[in-house]
């Protein structure tokens, strides 16, 4: 497969941009051998850096502009306040917090042409709760759990979230879109790439098994697969590897999460654009649902 470069490229040679990227993988491999416990070393995807991820669907709840809830287009974007680190506070004219434990995202983007660091690019974070609920859809008095984030130099972004609940249909994730440019993300460009990524399931059994807030989340793991699953389940193994966050910590200490977000610049964006099942009590208006991905 080819691919074009993104025009923030033109930037970077294959000096030392080229060489931070590989910095970041080794430096990341290291960590879990040697710090993120067996949990975190057993899974494949700190050993992948560049497998690029394939289009997936924004899903029923994306509150970006492209959807409506009760005739009503909800478009978090353009609201002051959306660029921000931590998203487990509602922010705007809204108010409240999103209740589970903490979760701390560092997210790297790469051009998957060269594992090139993308500087200056927004992604936009959201998620549902540790109830299985989305804000402004099942939530409507919140929008707690999106956000956009902006990469620095290296490529890398950070958030502060909660760990979401498991409900019924889907694996547990976290829905991205990377834009541009923040400019782009909140003036309604298309994104460079929307897609999610999966927890693993050690990590997620393990909360869910100990913690009352995720009453209905183990039962529903125990149900699926993550090869099994309607957005991911068409993936192959290298790109469910790269799907899936590297992660650590527990309940008392709070989590740690990280990925590798390879963007294809040439890739078609009608790939796996299958919604996965919403949570239950879901509310609004929502689009029919394209046939099931091959």
């Amino acid at each position: 497969m080819s691919f074009h470069k993104d025009h923030h490229d033109d930037d970077h040679d294959l000096g030392f941009a080229h060489d931070l990227s590989r910095m970041i993988g080794r430096r990341r491999i290291l960590a879990v051998m040697g710090g993120l416990g067996l949990a975190a070393a057993a899974n494949p995807a700190a050993a992948l850096e560049c497998v690029a991820l394939p289009w997936e669907t924004q899903g029923p709840y994306p509150a970006d502009g492209s959807n409506a809830r009760a005739g009503q287009v909800l478009n978090v974007l353009t609201q002051q306040g959306v660029i921000r680190e931590d998203i487990r506070t509602s922010f705007g004219d809204f108010s409240g917090t999103a209740d589970g434990p903490q979760l701390d995202l560092e997210l790297t983007l790469v051009n998957a042409d060269g594992c090139t660091p993308l500087a200056g690019h927004a992604i936009y974070l959201w998620h549902c709760d540790a109830g299985g609920e989305y804000s402004l859809y099942n939530l409507t008095d919140q929008n707690f759990l999106r956000g956009v984030g902006v990469s620095d130099d290296a490529g890398l972004v950070k958030f502060t979230t909660i760990f979401p609940g498991c409900y019924a249909g889907r694996w547990p994730h976290l829905h991205f879109e990377v834009f541009a440019s923040p400019e782009a993300a909140i003036s309604g460009q298309a994104s460079v790439l929307t897609a999610q990524l999966a927890l693993p399931r050690e990590i997620c059994a393990a909360l869910y098994a100990s913690d009352a807030r995720f009453s209905d989340s183990i039962a529903n793991l125990n149900q699926l697969t993550l090869q099994g699953d309607n957005v991911f389940g068409d993936n192959s193994a290298a790109e469910l590897a790269q799907h899936t966050l590297s992660m650590a910590g527990d309940a008392a200490a709070g989590f740690q999460g990280r990925a590798t977000i390879p963007v294809d610049f040439s890739a078609g964006r009608s790939a796996s654009m299958a919604p996965g099942g919403p949570p239950p009590g879901a509310v609004g208006d929502m689009p029919p649902p394209p046939p099931p991905p091959n």
